[in-house]
């Protein structure tokens, strides 16, 4: 799926997108809004994003698993030589310990994300502080032209600043600021 972010001046604004996106057959699963207003969205009703969507969790998570798989190799090779739970023990052993290992780096990660800002979100701190309403809208690639059109049509106070994805790349470093 695609994410589209447009990011508009006002509440009423928002309320107003989030209306038309409903009505457009967009659920509250694929729309949501990141604002320091956290409280005038739950009055509107608005879908407000989560701490998974305002933090970097996934894609730091995934960052920590490849660095601790690639940690584990060492010790796992290291028991596979020195057998010291003896030599007729299971290979899944050795399976689990580079697995614990991996996980332990994945769980790292994800603690770090939690205190990191989404990465795509990141670029926008100084609007959202300034009040503005970042909206990230999820499309399948059948809808995106129709919510494209739908928003300059409707909504030409809202700026498209960016067409991104759903899926989290951990290699993903440089975002552009405009779509």
């Amino acid at each position: 799926m695609k994410r589209l972010y447009y990011l508009t001046g006002n509440l009423d604004s928002t309320e107003q997108i989030s209306n038309d996106m409903h009505q457009a057959g967009i659920t509250d699963w694929h729309f949501h809004v990141v604002s320091k207003d956290e409280a005038g969205l739950y009055r509107r009703h608005i879908h407000a994003a989560n701490l998974i969507q305002k933090h970097d969790v996934i894609r730091s998570g995934e960052r920590g698993a490849m660095i601790g798989g690639i940690v584990a190799l060492a010790p796992t090779a290291y028991f596979m030589a020195a057998e010291p739970f003896g030599p007729d023990v299971s290979g899944l052993v050795y399976v689990a310990i580079f697995g614990c290992i991996t996980l332990f780096g994945a769980w790292v990660g994800g603690l770090a994300g939690l205190a990191t800002e989404n990465h795509a979100i990141a670029q926008y701190h100084d609007d959202i502080d300034a009040g503005k309403y970042l909206i990230m809208i999820d499309v399948r690639r059948d809808q995106e032209e129709h919510v494209r059109l739908l928003m300059e049509k409707k909504h030409p106070e809202a700026k498209l600043m960016r067409v991104g994805s759903t899926v989290v790349n951990p290699f993903e470093f440089v975002k552009t600021k405009h779509a």
